[in-house]
């Protein structure tokens, strides 16, 4: 799964899409979820649209705040610190939401999809270029599995409780956070009043209408080997763009890319992908499904055709592989 470090100015890394720029636009950049983010609003002045970006900023900041690991008062963290104790933890309707929505997936890819594998993060790392050993894989493994989670919901639009069983065990949504606070920044900026903008965390794009006129956005996706170069360019006037890649962190040894996206089954990295992009109609299908194609590897295309997405895939060769919705 994906894992979200502390965001570090000094090395932020380049959006892997960005709209090419327009003069009827406003952009409003900020730094949230270890990404850098804009957001761009067409068709009112500066002064109508500089508050409504600052309530969809605080709202991503909102969400940053309450689901990421790497804060010790968000609702993981506390879930994260139950673990092994054989106390639940009771959540709140959006948390059991978005749990709900990590069950729904671990399902619907048949277990690759796993919100309890980014602890596998502390048998790799990508700064000192750390390859595990097969038995440090073994001694974390254990520990990773949603099958494992006792997760109670009381009903649609109620709270729930969650126990995670082992100790060591931990949760992260780092696989759907940025999707998530893209959607709700972009509801939140549509309820009031925005009808032509977007939200981009860090290349995760949820589209907010057309831009005037009724042009469409024109989205460049970033070559994945070359960092100043695009593979593509797409054009949508609404519904969201995700991108997962095994280019945003890695590290290479003795020949051999090594990618953040680990499979929860083994505890090592994806290769049969450089990049993989997808089109839906909110940010959170999309970046899930750029995620269990990665994870699904040699299965992928047949899986995202499946699922009535357009997509945008480049395979460890450099062969593109392309799917428009008609």
């Amino acid at each position: 799964m994906v894992n979200e470090p502390p965001f570090d100015p000094t090395s932020a890394p380049a959006m892997p899409v960005r709209a090419e720029p327009s003069a009827d636009d406003l952009g409003f950049g900020f730094a949230a979820m270890a990404s850098t983010c804009e957001i761009r609003i067409a068709g009112m002045n500066r002064h109508r649209a500089e508050p409504l970006a600052r309530a969809a900023i605080a709202e991503v900041r909102r969400i940053e705040s309450k689901f990421s690991r790497y804060r010790e008062a968000s609702v993981v963290s506390r879930i994260n610190a139950g673990a092994g104790s054989g106390l639940p933890v009771d959540v709140d309707v959006e948390t059991a939401d978005l749990l709900d929505f990590a069950a729904q997936l671990h399902a619907g890819s048949g277990g690759l999809f796993d919100i309890t594998s980014g602890m596998l993060r502390q048998a790799w790392d990508f700064k000192a270029k750390r390859r595990p050993t097969d038995a440090q894989l073994a001694a974390l493994l254990p520990r990773v599995g949603w099958a494992q989670v006792r997760w109670q919901r009381r009903g649609p639009g109620l709270p729930g409780r969650i126990e995670l069983p082992r100790a060591g065990m931990e949760l992260d949504f780092g696989g759907f956070g940025k999707e998530y606070a893209a959607d709700r920044a972009a509801t939140l900026l549509r309820e009031r009043g925005v009808r032509h903008g977007m939200v981009n965390l860090g290349g995760d794009i949820r589209l907010i209408g057309p831009r005037l006129g009724g042009r469409p956005w024109v989205l460049g996706v970033q070559h994945p080997r070359q960092a100043d170069a695009l593979v593509a360019r797409v054009e949508l006037g609404d519904g969201a763009l995700a991108t997962s890649g095994d280019y945003e962190r890695f590290f290479e040894l003795d020949g051999v890319r090594y990618c953040h996206i680990l499979d929860p089954r083994s505890g090592r990295p994806v290769s049969h992908w450089q990049s993989v992009s997808v089109v839906a109609p909110a940010c959170l299908a999309a970046g899930a499904l750029t995620t269990i194609a990665m994870l699904l590897q040699g299965e992928a295309l047949d899986f995202l055709r499946g699922q009535n997405v357009g997509f945008l895939a480049i395979d460890a060769q450099g062969a593109v592989h392309r799917h428009e919705l008609d």
